[in-house]
């Protein structure tokens, strides 16, 4: 049936292009017969074998969940999934030179090198020529309305990942520009402090936001304690060897004339020695602030705005142009004391060098654009508010140079590594054990601050060519594998420390990183993201960080990335796909170095947040209060009352002359603070009484006793109203017996008032609740009490 259908799709188009080229000719149309259709288009060249062959391999595919999406130049990418048994299904292609405004927003806050050498340059389209055919476009064709399950973009805007569902791949994360851009790996590396000891000074260097005030001024007093180190340390290398070491490598680099005759015009410049006083006392003033001795203190600057710039202006003369500093050889040896003071709460004084030189970034930008090198304040400063665009967005960077790096034959380099992450919960980083080194063109000086010195950035350094004087040693493709550099470091007998020094730095400078991340990207399980970071060494192989790329460069430029790029594409399907199937599979040249713990996070529900739990009341306080016996209900008869010696029970007359004797005794009861309740109110509901073993429930035959105290009681309430002060509110209910007052108890004091025949009984709080009755019990007898 489905070669039928296309027998008929074949027709109709054949039908279709007869009839345009008809209309053209303005000739009628004639019938077309069937054996016309034959002759035009014959069943051979369909080649229905594969035909048959592709339906069968899309229906597979279909079923297993094997359909793919790529978008940008990865044919290695590609050809391993059609390999693994996948189908392309094709993305829409991008009108050339057209960008929508999703990349516009992206292209600020990512920082891509995948286009950063000449093979990537041909496009998504040159890339598919050499790798599509008949079959695998008709393949692509029969999946176009099926699902994707494996995302392969450049740009991380191009598939929402929030929209994909749990069994769908994708090679990036949300969020990880925390990170991956030069303003984000600044702001994230200073919360190191939250997750690990490590001072993120030992690995990454100086960095500031100068779109931010209080960052721009930070640099500026960094700037100037820097001038202040690098004159101490100009002191003690010229005491020390004489010829100051300018170039970061002790290696003769000759000048431009310009340069040269610079130097010879200001070389006859004389300075005064008190120039190395005011950089150490302003280097002691950064020592005590670090020690905590300026807390609680009023210690303004010690220099102002305008001996500053006198101090700036100075340090030029002497480090730029060569001006000679008297008597500064009596200074070297305190000079040496200080800077190895400083060198404990500075850990980036050795690279630092003399010229103070920082590296200027613009944040919306990469692969080397817009990077510039200054080592004056004023110019840095004057460059960076000529953008009042990037200021607003706080996108200029300025980092500190590495002044004094490794160098290979007098020529500086960095190194690119790459490493894969699989989960961000538990954080689950992957190393791969080959990386490889990028060269500049010109010899290393720190004179000269043009980008062909100090950026080793491929897309860059293809436009100059190799320095006439440079060593031939040095590769002509400027890039070298980690075997050759090891080679290089065991002829001059430092070859253990690449396993030692080289190899953990950069994996914990990885680590580390990516913990600061952690809380900012959003993880998702069937994600994954394979990063490039750039690393320089010092002269004593420690690697420092110097940013982190998303969608590294694939292309095969040279001869070394030829051979390691499919390599790393490869084993990255390996791991994330071979890997998921069969957790014993071999994951090339990735190591598993870092997997965190779980961390448990809670589902999120959204703004409707919903607290149970039982409500907690507020126990009342009570101090010590006096209730009138006129508002006490009557208690219920549980226990025979006890005898009272002072009146007789049984005679009633008795009783009403002792009450006509004593006219001014109401009756009272005192009652102290419990420490584990509160007796009821008056307005309070009355909550029925709970039964327990110390208190059982009212007799139902104890009604008449209850109305028959209650008769008694009653007679008195005229005295109780005597105090206007007292309110019902304070008056205290024992109408009701609740487990809460089972501790509560009245305990008998005698009294005696200003009148000879008036006795005085005072009821404290001392025995359980249950017994108040039997205090009580003078009710029945009209006794008074007070």
């Amino acid at each position: 049936m489905q070669l039928v259908s296309i027998e008929k799709k074949v027709d109709v188009d054949v039908k279709s292009d007869l009839e345009h080229s008809d209309m053209q000719h303005h000739m009628p149309v004639p019938p077309v017969e069937g054996r016309v259709r034959c002759s035009r288009v014959s069943l051979p060249v369909l080649k229905l074998d594969r035909l048959r062959m592709a339906k069968a391999l899309v229906d597979k595919a279909v079923k297993e969940r094997k359909v793919f999406s790529i978008e940008g130049p990865y044919p290695v990418i590609r050809a391993a999934l059609r390999a693994r048994g996948w189908v392309e299904r094709q993305l829409p292609r991008r009108p050339p030179g057209c960008c929508h405004q999703g990349d516009q927003e992206a292209e600020g806050t990512e920082e891509t090198d995948s286009s950063d050498d000449d093979g990537a340059d041909r496009g998504q389209d040159g890339d598919r020529e050499d790798d599509t055919d008949e079959m695998t476009d008709l393949m692509s064709r029969l999946v176009r309305n099926e699902t994707t399950y494996f995302y392969w973009t450049t740009r991380r805007d191009t598939v929402d990942c929030l929209s994909l569902r749990k069994d769908q791949m994708t090679n990036h994360y949300a969020k990880a520009g925390s990170f991956t851009t030069k303003v984000g790996l600044c702001m994230s590396l200073r919360n190191l402090q939250w997750f690990d000891s490590t001072d993120p000074d030992t690995f990454f260097p100086r960095c500031y936001r100068l779109g931010a005030k209080d960052e721009k001024h930070a640099f500026t007093e960094d700037f100037r304690r820097t001038a202040c180190t690098s004159l101490l340390r100009y002191v003690v290398e010229r005491a020390e060897g004489g010829e100051v070491d300018t170039t970061g490598e002790f290696y003769n680099v000759k000048h431009s004339q310009g340069v040269d005759k610079q130097h010879k015009l200001r070389s006859n410049q004389r300075l005064g020695a008190r120039l190395i006083d005011t950089a150490l006392h302003v280097c002691q003033e950064y020592l005590s602030s670090q020690e905590h001795n300026d807390i609680d203190v009023d210690c303004p600057s010690s220099l102002s705005e305008q001996q500053w710039d006198d101090f700036i202006q100075k340090y030029y003369l002497v480090i730029h142009d060569g001006a000679i500093i008297e008597g500064c050889s009596e200074y070297a040896e305190r000079c040496r004391s200080m800077l190895t003071r400083m060198q404990k709460v500075c850990p980036q004084l050795e690279t630092d060098g003399l010229d103070n030189i920082w590296i200027i970034k613009p944040g919306a930008l990469s692969r080397g654009r817009g990077i510039v090198c200054m080592n004056r304040l004023d110019e840095m400063l004057s460059l960076v508010d000529s953008e009042p665009a990037l200021i607003k967005d706080s996108k200029w960077v300025v980092q500190k140079y590495l002044e004094r790096p490794l160098l290979v034959h007098g020529t500086k380099f960095d190194l690119r590594q790459w490493f894969l992450v699989t989960d961000w919960n538990p954080l689950t980083v992957w190393f791969y054990d080959e990386c490889y080194l990028r060269f500049s063109t010109q010899p290393y000086s720190t004179h000269r601050l043009d980008s062909s010195v100090h950026l080793c950035n491929n897309s860059i350094q293809k436009h100059f060519r190799p320095s006439a004087g440079r060593d031939p040693s040095l590769p002509a493709e400027n890039m070298w594998s980690c075997a050759e550099f090891r080679s290089w470091l065991a002829s001059s007998g430092r070859g253990r420390l690449w396993e030692e020094v080289v190899l953990p730095g950069m994996r914990l400078a990885v680590i580390q990183t990516l913990l600061t991340a952690q809380d900012s990207v959003e993880p998702r399980k069937a994600s994954f993201e394979l990063y490039g970071a750039d690393f320089i060494l010092g002269r004593d192989l420690h690697p420092w960080l110097l940013e982190v790329n998303v969608s590294p460069t694939m292309a095969s430029s040279t001869a070394i990335t030829a051979r390691l790029c499919p390599a790393v594409q490869e084993d990255t399907l390996r791991v994330v796909l071979d890997r998921r199937y069969d957790r014993n599979a071999h994951t090339g040249g990735f190591q598993l170095i870092y997997k965190q713990a779980a961390v448990e996070v809670p589902q999120y529900i959204g703004v409707n947040l919903l607290v149970e739990g039982a409500q907690i009341r507020r126990p009342r306080a009570s101090p010590c209060k006096t209730f009138i016996r006129s508002h006490c209900e009557p208690l219920h008869k549980s226990r025979p009352a006890l005898p009272v010696s002072e009146c007789s029970s049984d005679k009633e007359n008795q009783s009403n002359e002792v009450k006509r004797t004593w006219p001014n005794v109401s009756r009272k009861f005192t009652i102290e603070r419990s420490s584990t309740c509160q007796p009821l109110l008056e307005k309070r509901r009355r909550r029925r009484a709970l039964p327990s073993a110390s208190c059982p429930l009212p007799n139902l035959s104890d009604r008449h006793h209850l109305q028959t105290s209650y008769a008694h009681l009653h007679a008195y309430t005229e005295l109780a109203h005597t105090r206007p002060h007292r309110t019902r509110r304070n008056v205290l209910s024992l109408n009701h017996l609740s487990p809460s007052l089972e501790i509560i108890s009245i305990r008998p004091e005698l009294k005696y008032s200003q009148s000879t025949h008036a006795p005085t009984r005072t009821a404290h709080v001392s025995h359980p609740t249950l017994r108040m009755h039997r205090y009580l019990s003078p009710i029945n007898t009209q006794t008074p009490i007070k």
